[in-house]
């Protein structure tokens, strides 16, 4: 296990509110890439830059954020601003994480109804995007030697991870890994091998996913309280990627109710991924097309509502897992779990980041510099992104 960088005295509440302030702030103004990126950016900062945590905690967080509805990337930095400074912490982390990216999704509306198309950044993504592929590899080593600690735990990453590339749904997954540790914890070590079978059997029943809850009325009118309460049943039971998300809105949205045009959605969703920030910032952008600012702010507030709430619940109970063995083992397995997802997630997006050799020499000279110049990522990716500005050529 990794132990905290400073012995410093811990500060007093508000300034440790500040440095959750300010952290969080800078967060969503350069967290681009989607949640793999974002667990990166906060491992860095965090557990290797401050010492806040050690990365065994900081994959418990990511493991508990996966388990409830919402953001996961925000429900992380939700956790940590618990864990540095209670429930004030909580609130100041999240909105600081939210607020940037629904800010400029907000902007980004207001330039798509007034001229009807997007603003063209293409380049500048092009460019960022190698430097994420940098940062994510860097934090996937601490977090696979946290987590992988006997040969039983890289028998269950590894399986994890097949099961994961082969599309397993991620909550089933989870669930699997959680319970196959639970089990072949409380096994005699000669016969943990053969609860396999069984482990795959007695996976718990988990909640409905949103198409549960999908609202089954076939007209639906447009309005603030309407948009408001839609978003916050989005908020409450979505589990899983953006492209869950997706499918949601566009069944809801576009098929069922018709307040949006198929082109409208794919340029909120296009929004939502090239922003930095939370993809549920989508949300911001659909409620401004739709009602205005007042449409965004409702929205926003809508689906990101239930997250506060959820990690208001879960945060006071996690650090009774490390008191009882058989909740620590499931939160292993679901730890073992997370990575799989982490480092299947941090493929795909650098298949789809390093197109050609100018993005592939932007992420080798990005690693470089992360190990032995111990260089800030938000200067690496700001330093992308003025690149790609000005030298579209090196990046398409």
């Amino acid at each position: 296990m990794n132990t905290p960088l400073s012995s410093d005295p811990v500060p007093p509440r508000s300034a440790r509110l500040v440095e959750l302030l300010l952290l969080f702030l800078r967060l969503g103004v350069t967290g681009f890439g989607g949640p793999a990126a974002h667990m990166a950016l906060m491992e860095r900062e965090v557990v290797t830059q401050r010492g806040w945590l050690t990365s065994d905690e900081l994959l418990d967080l990511i493991s508990a954020a996966n388990l409830i509805p919402g953001p996961n990337s925000t429900e992380v930095a939700m956790h940590i601003g618990y864990r540095r400074a209670g429930f004030p912490g909580l609130f100041v982390a999240g909105t600081a994480f939210i607020l940037p990216a629904a800010l400029i999704v907000a902007l980004c509306a207001r330039a798509y109804v007034q001229l009807g198309t997007l603003p063209a950044v293409g380049p500048v993504l092009l460019a960022i995007k190698p430097v994420l592929i940098a940062i994510v590899c860097q934090a996937l080593w601490p977090f696979a030697r946290t987590a992988i600690r006997t040969p039983l735990h890289g028998a269950i990453a590894g399986a994890s991870l097949v099961a994961c590339a082969c599309g397993l749904h991620e909550l089933w997954l989870l669930a699997a890994a959680g319970g196959f540790s639970l089990l072949t914890s409380t096994a005699r070590p000669a016969n943990r091998l053969a609860c396999a079978a069984p482990a795959a059997l007695l996976v718990p029943a988990l909640p409905a996913t949103a198409a549960a809850a999908t609202v089954t009325s076939l007209a639906m009118p447009l309005s603030v309280q309407a948009l408001g309460l839609y978003f916050l049943k989005i908020g409450s039971v979505l589990f899983g990627s953006g492209y869950v998300l997706v499918a949601f809105l566009r069944t809801d949205l576009v098929t069922r109710w018709h307040w949006l045009t198929q082109a409208q959605l794919l340029d909120a969703v296009a929004v939502g991924q090239i922003t930095p920030g939370p993809v549920f910032t989508t949300a911001t952008f659909i409620g401004y097309v739709l009602l205005g600012p007042l449409g965004a702010l409702v929205a926003t507030l809508g689906i990101f509502l239930p997250a506060f709430a959820f990690v208001a619940l879960t945060a006071p109970i996690l650090h009774h897992l490390h008191r009882s063995r058989p909740l620590r083992a499931v939160l292993d397995g679901v730890n073992l779990a997370s990575l799989a997802l982490l480092f299947v997630a941090a493929a795909g997006l650098g298949v789809a980041a390093l197109p050609g050799l100018g993005p592939l020499c932007i992420a080798l000279v990005s690693t470089l510099c992360l190990l032995f110049d111990r260089s800030s990522p938000t200067r690496l990716l700001l330093a992308a992104a003025l690149l790609g500005a000005l030298f579209p050529a090196v990046v398409t």
